[in-house]
């Protein structure tokens, strides 16, 4: 919570829940992920928070971009970011979206299988590509599943096929898991690009980049390491299976870059039990999973919630949403201590979720309007 967030709180006109995001906080984290990785670009992922005020700051301090669909490139552009600034990342694009990417002049392509390097040929020939590779994400509150990338063996198979149809091929591309808590973790990934450098190199294909993903983690209820430490591990880890001949490297920070910059404000609309004999509370918000908390899935994302009540005596909660699903609830397997004298009216403060709630959030699911957003 800054400053700047509580005093526009304090004066804000009631109109629901929301989001607020101070946009000094998305600048400090910028230049704190530009001063640990000094050598490596920043592509910001587009997808955790894809607002005009965040584009449109990030082009400004000189960061590129990491997107997932055209929509994504067109906002990047509107933002002030120029074509070689983009890169086209998501693995399961259409042909045509590819073409119209190329189009708009960019030339940088994620891919990993053959036939995702057979649409980049034909309609962006000449353009750079990378392959993602699996990873397993050990480590990772949020691990991302098999869906993207394939085995480091097979990107061999891939980057050449990309060479003989006559794009580049540019580099590799890994995902630790979402929210990675262990600095060590980019170190195996490294060492699996530096075996596809090596195999692709006996193959006389040269390549030149690794992407070194997204990952880097915000703050929710437990500490995580300071950036600095991610950047040290990983330049540790780039000296140790690349030698001198470290390659060119980019990021794609979402969550690290905007996750803490943001609090939701919202209301409790009711508190209950189910029972005469039932002791735990369900307290249910005027927010939930449809309307931006999606992450609480399975609850990989636990976030700090303040109440007006902090420091009076606590007791377990089940925390709900507000719509008439039964899959709306957000903290029940392990129930979340709120304070007992939380009350039908309290306001309370979602931290941490500058990343990945304006987009997931329902249209107009029951009726509820998606989620509004503040950025200061």
């Amino acid at each position: 919570m800054t400053e700047r967030i509580r005093e526009f709180l304090r004066n804000r006109r009631e109109d629901g829940p929301c989001l607020v995001v101070d946009l000094e906080v998305v600048r400090d984290n910028y230049m704190a992920f530009a001063r640990s990785l000094p050598d490596s670009r920043v592509f910001y992922a587009v997808k955790a928070n894809p607002s005009p005020e965040v584009l449109s700051l990030l082009a400004s301090l000189g960061s590129s971009f990491d997107t997932a669909s055209v929509v994504e490139i067109e906002m990047a552009l509107a933002a002030g970011a120029t074509p070689d600034r983009i890169s086209f990342g998501n693995t399961i694009k259409k042909e045509r979206d590819v073409a119209r990417a190329f189009e708009l002049g960019v030339r940088l392509f994620a891919v990993d299988c053959a036939a995702e390097v057979e649409k980049v040929a034909r309609a962006a020939p000449g353009s750079r590509v990378f392959c993602r590779i699996l990873c397993d994400g050990a480590g990772a509150e949020w691990p991302l599943s098999r869906k993207f990338g394939c085995e480091p063996s097979l990107a061999v198979e891939v980057l050449e096929h990309a060479h003989r149809l006559g794009l580049e091929a540019y580099g590799v591309s890994f995902h630790v898991g979402s929210q990675q808590g262990n600095p060590q973790a980019w170190d195996q990934a490294l060492a699996s690009a530096a075996g596809v450098f090596r195999a692709c190199a006996e193959r006389g294909i040269h390549l030149s980049m690794v992407n070194l993903g997204g990952g880097f983690p915000a703050k929710y209820l437990r500490d995580v390491p300071a950036v600095e430490t991610y950047g040290s591990s990983i330049f540790e880890g780039l000296m140790r299976h690349f030698g001198n001949a470290i390659p060119e490297t980019i990021i794609e920070p979402g969550r690290g870059m905007v996750g803490n910059a943001g609090i939701i404000e919202a209301e409790v609309v009711l508190v209950s039990t189910k029972s005469a004999e039932e002791d735990i509370r369900w307290v249910y918000l005027d927010i939930g999973k449809f309307g931006g908390l999606a992450e609480t899935m399975d609850e990989a994302i636990r976030y700090p919630i303040r109440t007006p009540h902090d420091g009076d005596e606590m007791s377990d909660c089940i925390i709900a949403g507000p719509t008439c699903d039964s899959a709306d609830v957000l903290y029940e397997r392990t129930p979340y201590a709120l304070p007992v004298s939380l009350a039908i009216g309290d306001k309370v403060l979602i931290e941490g979720t500058g990343a990945y709630t304006t987009t997931y959030s329902a249209v107009a699911f029951n009726g509820f309007p998606p989620l509004r957003s503040y950025h200061i």
